[in-house]
């Protein structure tokens, strides 16, 4: 077993593991809400720095900005996809 060989094989119990545990979950939106709740926050305080908007403004401001995000991802990974064919 080479070098490479023993660090894939940390690297698949890894996902060995997390396959389980996805298995196991029950409710996957429940799980990852967290997260997501977090990221948007990233973009709340982007477009409202000194949180003086409502709740309601900061929240479709932020929802844009992530959109925005989101698009410049995928802008980037279409010319990283032509550039590597």
């Amino acid at each position: 077993m080479g070098p490479s060989d023993r660090a894939a094989v940390p690297n698949l119990d890894k996902r060995i593991a997390a396959e389980i545990s996805w298995s196991r979950t029950h409710d996957r939106r429940a799980r990852t809400q967290p997260a997501r709740d977090k990221f948007l926050e990233r973009f709340e305080r982007e477009v409202d720095p000194e949180g003086t908007l409502s709740p309601d403004e900061r929240l479709r401001r932020a929802e844009h900005a992530k959109r925005a995000y989101m698009l410049r991802l995928a802008k980037r990974s279409s010319r990283a996809r032509k550039r590597t064919n």
